[in-house]
């Protein structure tokens, strides 16, 4: 059995005039691993879904097309007409898109995207294990860094981080 691929890491890239940016490609591995309609040698890359839809949210959330489906199953599992399931098919099926990637690396985020997120040219890629995300790059450090500062901040000096992975008040997700 091979080992799943994840998303590491993070990146600055430029975006062009008419809004491509090339994806990191230890990225690409992934959304390649993620994507079950995706052969090697295919003419284009692999597709993904960005997700948009929070108007709280300052990035976009970016899945492979394994992991956005495993996010629809559970959509669908719920009670029909509820209120959550209302929103969750909002803000996962009417606010996203599928792209797929070129033969050169490349997505083309669309102006709403662009605007969404004040891109001008340069785009944060920022892995987030299962997904990744896409931020203009002063509001990742002003807004996402700063978080994590903050809080490693209030921690004592020998903190170890993977402490946090034994906190009981965090549920583990199926």
């Amino acid at each position: 059995m091979g080992r799943r691929l994840r998303f590491r890491g993070e990146s600055t890239n430029k975006v062009d005039g008419k809004g491509r940016v090339s994806i990191p490609p230890s990225y690409r591995r992934v959304l390649e691993a993620g994507d079950p309609d995706w052969a090697a040698g295919a003419e284009t890359g692999p597709s993904l879904v960005i997700v948009y839809g929070d108007h709280r949210s300052k990035c976009l959330e970016c899945y492979t097309i394994d992991e956005f489906e495993a996010v629809e199953d559970r959509i669908s599992r719920m009670k029909r007409g509820s209120q959550k399931r209302r929103v969750l098919e909002r803000l996962f099926s009417s606010q996203s898109m599928t792209t797929t990637i070129d033969n050169t690396g490349r997505i083309v985020l669309t102006q709403k995207l662009r605007e969404k997120l004040g891109i001008s040219g340069e785009i944060q890629f920022a892995s987030n294990v299962d997904t990744f995300q896409m931020w203009e790059p002063q509001t990742y450090r002003e807004e996402e860094l700063s978080k994590t500062e903050a809080f490693l901040e209030s921690m004592p000096d020998d903190f170890d981080p993977l402490e946090l992975l034994d906190d009981e008040d965090d549920e583990e997700v199926a």
